[in-house]
């Protein structure tokens, strides 16, 4: 078994940040506007028709690398990404590993790109769909000319995930916000890029009713989906969010439990109290501050290095004192 202090030195822990899911969820389970539904059908149908491409047409042969199915799911937060990843390995029979870049990301010197590689062996080893989460984290464009540390080992990373792309022979789904972060020589090795719109109206009005129990749920006769759909431009994540807050309103009504039921009211304030608290995220805690350079930005993960650094030297005169 590992030491404690050799997996704290060394940014080592086995498994650290990377989750194994079977997945449970299908698309039965997310309401997507039909231009997203097409792209993921046809993103399975690569998938499906992989080994009669590659090894019954003879194309494997003639292209020996890059043989692996990259997709790329873009599109605002709470729009379904995640599920739709599960639903795909899902429909695939196949296990789903998830990676969270920021925790899979080490403050020691060249472990992001080895948890990176182990990532893609993991995947291999256990016949997973591998799902990158908050991808534009890893594969950002590549910095030039002088570099800090930072960007030395941001660029080692991005070159070792487009080499394990290159080898990889599976399936693989990454996930962002922020696309236009991504290197363009990443671009280059995807697939099928997904692009996951916000809900229209007829979708909205669907993804409320599918949060509710058809049985169990009590809802009051003033209930009215399709004003909440048209009155409220919100993403499937919102909605989750104000149908439970909602409910907990619900059942903090000083009434006996029998009589509770989620009203209109209920559902109306829960959006507004999920919609105040975006407008508070988005707010900057430094006013004026919002145009900080790249380097400026990064200066408190350098200070990071440099503390760690000082720790290993450190911790090596007292382990040479200690010998002595």
């Amino acid at each position: 078994m590992a030491s404690p202090l050799l997996s704290l030195l060394t940014g080592r822990t086995g498994g650290r940040g990377v989750e194994t899911v079977v997945p449970s969820r299908t698309f039965a389970d997310v309401i997507l506007p039909p231009e997203t539904r097409r792209a993921l059908d046809e993103a399975l149908a690569q998938v499906r028709n992989h080994s009669l491409i590659f090894t019954r047409w003879g194309l494997g042969e003639r292209h020996t690398t890059g043989l692996g199915l990259a997709f790329n799911f873009a599109g605002p937060p709470g729009t379904g990404k995640t599920i739709c990843a599960e639903a795909i390995a899902h429909e695939l029979g196949m296990k789903l590993l998830v990676v969270n870049y920021a925790e899979v990301e080490s403050m020691w010197m060249g472990e992001t790109p080895k948890n990176i590689v182990a990532a893609f062996r993991a995947a291999t080893e256990q016949r997973a769909v591998l799902f990158f989460d908050e991808a534009d984290a890893i594969a950002t464009r590549r910095s030039t000319g002088a570099i800090i540390p930072y960007d030395r080992e941001s660029n080692t990373t991005v070159n070792v995930l487009l080499r394990e792309l290159e080898s990889f022979n599976g399936v693989v789904i990454f996930a962002t916000n922020l696309a236009s972060n991504f290197d363009p020589a990443f671009e280059r090795r995807i697939r099928t890029h997904v692009r996951f719109e916000m809900p229209g109206i007829d979708e909205r009005e669907k993804i409320w009713k599918v949060q509710i129990h058809p049985s169990r749920t009590p809802l009051a006769r003033d209930v009215d989906f399709r004003t909440l759909a048209e009155k409220y431009a919100i993403s499937g994540g919102d909605i989750k969010n104000a149908v439970l807050k909602a409910a907990s309103s619900a059942a903090a009504e000083p009434v006996p439990d029998r009589e509770k039921r989620i009203q209109q009211t209920h559902l109306e304030r829960a959006v507004g109290d999920v919609i105040a608290a975006k407008e508070v995220m988005r707010q900057s805690l430094f006013e004026g501050q919002e145009t900080r350079t790249r380097g400026q930005a990064r200066l408190p993960v350098l200070h990071l290095y440099i503390a760690a650094a000082a720790l290993l030297v450190a911790l090596t005169a007292l382990t040479i004192v200690l010998l002595h």
